[in-house]
């Protein structure tokens, strides 16, 4: 057996060495989604419209990042998305906060938007926020706004 830890010690070495920094990867990925630390207490939300948005995707308040999107489902009798997502437990929501899916730009991507109410109560883990609004589809408004342009008549076409 000594003989054989001799030949081959190098590549048991490497293979402890892989398996360590595969558990630290492990570690982080799970305290980065937010499944994996206390750090962070879990709301739902439903929206007419997830486009955009998908397991990973950030939830900000006012533009920094608090928490991230951690499941999604479709509800079979309000055809919703229901939207899963940890908030830092740092972050503290009235009662009446809203929920807005919102885009960083035409090239940029999506993330939830929280907007604070002004109740005095907090939401608690678990809550859902039941004031949303669903994915803007920007492809669709600019095809309508093209598509109109070229329909209404100019004043120098009616002859006045």
């Amino acid at each position: 057996m000594s003989q054989l830890l001799k030949q081959h010690g190098a590549e048991a070495i490497a293979g402890l060495v892989v398996l360590a920094v595969a558990g630290w990867f492990l570690a982080f990925a799970l305290g980065r989604t937010g499944t994996g630390g206390s750090g962070h207490y879990q709301l739902t939300a439903s929206f007419p419209s997830a486009a955009g948005i998908s397991v990973g995707s950030d939830v900000r308040v006012s533009g920094l990042k608090v928490g991230t999107v951690t499941s999604q489902k479709l509800d079979s009798a309000t055809y919703q998305a229901v939207v899963g997502f940890s908030v830092d437990a740092a972050v503290h929501l009235p009662l009446d906060s809203s929920a807005a899916i919102t885009s960083d730009g035409l090239l940029g991507g999506s993330f939830i938007s929280l907007i604070p109410g002004g109740d005095t109560e907090m939401l608690a883990p678990g809550d859902e926020i039941t004031d949303t609004q669903g994915a803007t589809d920007l492809m669709g408004l600019i095809g309508s706004v093209i598509n109109r342009s070229g329909s209404e008549s100019s004043p120098a076409q009616d002859g006045k």
